[in-house]
């Protein structure tokens, strides 16, 4: 069974960074691994994905320039790094993988997810 583990998360001031991890056992492979986040009172909305080697990388406009995903396929890691955050970024995040080769960036074409991680920036 696929088990998906986010770690990193914690209270930040405004301006500050933080870097979230999501380790994955059971299932060896991916094809895409993606971020998503949900804000209170939001819906779950898209933040990055990354492919398995890589070249296919996709940010949302509201965190492109800020945020970096990265992944460590020999550890089954996924990483968001996260600097310059602001208040808005305040948000569950999520990891969730995808095992077709086809990109995509709806949550609704993700089948495992991760438990989540608080992510808080204070102003």
């Amino acid at each position: 069974q696929v088990q998906l583990v986010e770690s990193g998360g914690g209270l930040v001031q405004a301006g500050g960074s933080l870097r979230l991890s999501c380790a994955a056992s059971g299932r060896t492979f991916s094809y895409f691994m993606a971020w998503f986040r949900q804000a209170p009172g939001k819906e779950r909305e898209f933040v990055a994905v990354i492919n398995w080697t890589g070249t296919i990388i996709r940010y949302a406009d509201s965190v492109k320039g800020r945020f970096t995903i990265a992944r460590d396929n020999a550890k089954n890691t996924v990483y968001l790094q996260m600097n310059s955050l602001n208040p808005e970024d305040t948000a569950v995040y999520s990891c969730a993988d995808r095992t077709l080769p086809k990109y995509s960036d709806s949550l609704n074409e993700y089948t495992c997810w991760g438990q989540g991680t608080h992510v808080t920036v204070s102003a």
